[in-house]
């Protein structure tokens, strides 16, 4: 049986994959702190997993929980949009100290396959759409703390690529984009959206409910449904290539006013969008080109609507229930 350490294995796109790993047939231990993640989330599968609740940026406790595994997939990081603006310290901190920790922990450990989670976020505004992983990455103002996560993976990436680059037999990158599903967290735009629809009632006079959103409506995203996520980064790991970077994502391309329609759609309500002020810092325009990972045989397979219902039905199920602390 192989064995595999997952870092942020409490988190959104960590739990699931420990979760699929598991059915797998690997031996899994968890790396995380819990400051974001939840155990809960991988509940089902708990008495299979080794929880090791140590911080990652700890270099000696991280060595020690991986040594004797054969890979280590580094997902640990503070997520989340309103964190990048409030909490930039600690985006940057568990980004950066964390990635070098994970590096080091490898090579004392003798741990020689390692995987990095990425992010879209490192093309900010990228010149080309749909996005190839060659697209030159960007930080386009250091004075703003929206690009603390962007540029702290920015960071991750380089060090996983050339901190230690005699010591590991593969080492790959994946490029998350847009991400979705249910239990992934309160801070995101699919989860708020939810939350809002479900919280608005038409009035007796009123089919339409009023809706408002950051920007116009007209900005584009290519939302993933988790699973599918997952699938990529296992057939990424699998099937890809030593220090090569993947995008895990969807080609299908929508536009917020789309995301709203069709969120409107499945909830069974009439959702008329009131355009707002976006914030500094946002993108207009997002979507992956994954050529290189439908080479690897991978291919999304639940389509916005589908995804959307799992996910509405999850986060209605559990609107009551608080976040457990304020950066999830």
């Amino acid at each position: 049986m192989k064995k595999i350490a997952v870092t942020g294995g409490g988190g959104f796109i960590g739990a699931y994959l420990v979760k699929r790993l598991v059915r797998d047939g690997w031996s899994v231990s968890v790396i995380d702190s819990m400051i974001r993640g939840d155990a809960s989330r991988f509940a089902e599968v708990s008495d299979d997993v080794r929880l090791h609740s140590i911080d990652v940026r700890d270099e000696d406790a991280v060595t020690a929980a991986i040594t004797g595994c054969d890979v280590v997939m580094h997902l640990a990081a503070i997520n989340g949009t309103e964190n990048f603006y409030k909490r930039p310290e600690l985006v940057l901190d568990v980004g950066i100290r964390g990635a070098i920790a994970v590096v080091n922990a490898c090579r004392r450990a003798g741990v020689f396959d390692l995987v990095v989670a990425s992010t879209a976020e490192v093309y900010q505004t990228p010149a080309v759409v749909p996005t190839p992983e060659t697209v030159a990455l960007t930080l386009p103002d250091s004075l703003n703390p929206r690009y603390s996560y962007g540029g702290s993976k920015i960071a991750s990436e380089l060090i996983a690529f050339n901190y230690a680059q005699e010591h590991f037999r593969k080492v790959q990158v994946f490029r998350p984009h847009n991400i979705y599903g249910p239990d992934m967290g309160w801070k995101h735009v699919v989860p708020q959206f939810i939350l809002r629809a479900a919280e608005s009632t038409p009035s007796d006079n009123q089919a339409v409910i009023p809706f408002e959103i950051q920007g116009d409506g007209s900005e584009t995203r290519a939302f993933c449904y988790v699973e599918d996520a997952v699938d990529g980064i296992l057939k990424m790991y699998s099937n890809g290539e030593h220090r090569e970077i993947y995008h895990i994502g969807n080609d299908q391309e929508v536009s917020i006013r789309g995301l709203v329609e069709t969120l409107g759609s499945v909830m069974g309500l009439s959702l008329a969008i009131r355009p707002s002020p976006a914030p500094q810092g946002g993108t207009p325009r997002r979507c992956p080109d994954i050529s290189k990972m439908r080479k690897l045989g991978y291919s999304p397979a639940v389509d916005l609507a589908e995804g959307l219902r799992r996910t509405c039905e999850w986060y209605l199920a559990h609107r009551d229930v608080a976040a457990p602390n304020d950066l999830m």
